[in-house]
């Protein structure tokens, strides 16, 4: 194996995140509204995090079990959102005014 191989060029992967910056910045003047440039800003920032953890945490040159393990924490992290997300949405249910109990008078001394 050459000497290139196991050894990511930081350079270009810097340049790449610089160049993906900049992307997810000129998002907001793309036309299209803001459902656009937010999709365009998720699919960089999912792109940038690809590039650090394969390039800079060397994933890309560890085993498959490895990275099955460095994944398995963001499926569980992506499922749990997903199964906690409807209880964000629930309405709080609001007490009807005739049930309220009115509160005590003062008493006097």
């Amino acid at each position: 194996m050459s000497s290139a191989r196991l050894h990511p060029n930081y350079t270009a992967v810097w340049l790449w995140l610089l160049a993906l910056l900049g992307v997810g910045l000129a998002a907001s003047l793309l036309p299209g509204g803001r459902v656009v440039a937010l999709a365009v800003v998720f699919a960089t920032a999912f792109v940038k995090a690809l590039l650090v953890a394969l390039n800079f945490m060397h994933l890309r040159f560890e085993t498959k079990t490895l990275g099955w393990i460095a994944v398995t924490p963001l499926a569980i992290a992506t499922l749990l959102v997903f199964v906690l997300l409807p209880d964000g949405f629930a309405v709080a249910k609001k007490t009807d005014d005739s049930k309220k109990v009115a509160p005590a008078a003062a008493s006097k001394h």
